[in-house]
């Protein structure tokens, strides 16, 4: 292939991986705004983020399927189509529910275009580039996270909400005729894509999702938390056991079957949940209780968001040295730490002097994260694995989005609330605890991976957000 085709094809790969991890977090600084113009509750505001990242996890392992049954390139551009019209779709809701069903649509655009992004890049570049240009996809992902809540801040500062949903329709529609130009199409395969088994994690995921996010507003132990949570479980229980029966496993059991894989996800679960719940909180925190501007908000969460880029360049140079399990234990340990800090600092008066340098080593412990989060993983699959072992790291750190959000929503209702500043400081107290507690797992589950017979250099160049 060209050098110039295969330069396109990680410009066009990296503009969607940019504009699909950008829509996890942009929807944060606009959280208030939506709950004022659209009188969204606690419980659907959840959603708003919720219905992204549960549709991202569920089907981030079926897209690579599909993909191979039905060729990577026109699934790469029909996920390209569905996200770009799921973007117009949010932007032009009235109503909460409809815009939390846009949402989801986005993120079952995002689940395509991730992992065939991935593909189709390593197929486009020589072998001796393919570290190289990973490396790159994932850096624009990460930068999609870390300018999420600042370019939230400033679409919705400038203009209004439905505008961060509108930034993605002219992109995709520009995006479109050239990647159909320029990507090559993989043939199809006889590849088999187990239908009863994204049903039933669909699903599954579904229930317990829902379960938790009622919790806010009937209780822990109302019926239909309690059921929903239960067959939910049951729905999981029941896909794990059709992994073992099938011949072409969503998740293949041997993979989990391994101590050192196992606990790795275990990390990338906790980490995430304890992470990302507390972005959704701190961020309306921001506007609601310190008076800040949209665009003010999202520009004061740079130290937070924006220290992960300058972290992730030494991730690697620290894993080579001292062992991934130990670079990964730093960054929980960071992110455990500034957790337990913003829970001693904030107040209805807190100066914002005083959140930067908890933001500063939370940021530090995400950029270890998001750089290592994949290598740690990888480290306990053989090369011809990778595949499928990145999606399912992925889809248990995108599911820690979910159950993160969920469950400190949960706790911030129970404690606290939106009906003044106190309350409001109460409730993030509480669930900032509950976070840093999630992160503390992780950071134990982290102490239990063993050492890995064999380190593999090729992951420890690339960056997986």
């Amino acid at each position: 292939m060209s050098g110039t085709r295969a330069v396109a094809t990680f410009a066009v790969t990296g503009c969607t991986a940019f504009m699909a991890a950008l829509d996890n977090l942009v929807v944060a600084t606009a959280l208030p705004t939506i709950r004022s113009d659209l009188g969204a509750s606690l419980e659907e505001l959840e959603w708003t983020v919720n219905a992204y990242t549960l549709a991202f996890a569920v089907f981030l392992l079926t897209a690579a399927a599909v993909g191979d049954r039905y060729g990577r390139k026109p699934t790469f551009l029909a996920g390209l189509v569905l996200f770009t019209a799921a973007s117009a779709g949010a932007a032009l809701a009235t109503a909460t529910e409809v815009l939390v069903a846009a949402r989801a649509a986005q993120g079952l655009g995002a689940a395509v275009l991730l992992p065939l992004g991935l593909t189709l890049v390593v197929d486009a570049v020589p072998a001796a580039r393919r570290g190289m240009a990973i490396a790159g996809l994932s850096a624009m992902s990460g930068l999609g996270i870390a300018l999420g809540p600042f370019v939230g801040g400033a679409v919705v500062q400038g203009g209004s909400w439905e505008w961060i949903f509108w930034l993605n329709v002219p992109i995709g529609l520009v995006l479109l005729p050239v990647a159909a130009l320029v990507l090559v199409p993989g043939p199809p395969t006889t590849a088999r894509l187990d239908g009863r088994a994204v049903v039933l994690v669909t699903a599954g995921l579904l229930g317990v999702a829902y379960g938790l996010v009622r919790t806010g507003s009937v209780g822990w132990v109302h019926p239909e938390v309690v059921g929903a949570v239960v067959v939910g479980l049951a729905l999981l229980a029941a896909f794990g056991h059709r992994q073992y029966r099938s011949t072409a496993p969503l998740v293949p059991p041997h993979l989990l079957a391994r101590r050192g894989f196992a606990l790795a996800g275990v990390v990338a679960l906790f980490a995430q949940g304890g992470m990302f719940g507390t972005v959704f909180l701190l961020t309306q925190f921001m506007q609601d209780v310190l008076g800040f501007a949209p665009f003010e908000a999202g520009l004061r969460t740079l130290p937070w968001t924006l220290a992960p880029v300058a972290v992730a360049p030494l991730a690697a140079l620290l894993a080579d040295r001292a062992g991934t399990r130990a670079a990964m234990a730093v960054s929980t340990a960071l992110q455990a730490v500034a957790l337990g800090w913003f829970a001693l600092v904030v107040a209805p008066d807190v100066p914002y002097v005083a959140l930067v340098p908890p933001m500063l080593v939370a940021g530090s412990g995400m950029g270890l994260f998001f750089a290592l989060t994949a290598r740690q993983a990888l480290e306990w699959v053989a090369p011809a694995e990778h595949g499928i072992a990145s999606g399912v790291n992925n889809a248990l750190r995108q599911t820690g989005t979910v159950l993160g959000v969920a469950v400190l929503a949960s706790v911030f209702a129970a404690n606290g609330g939106y009906a003044g500043a106190v309350q409001f400081v109460a409730g993030l107290r509480a669930a900032l605890w509950v976070g840093a507690l999630a992160v503390a797992v992780a950071f134990v589950a982290d102490l239990l991976v063993p050492r890995p017979v064999r380190p593999d250099p090729v992951v420890g160049s690339s960056m997986s957000v």
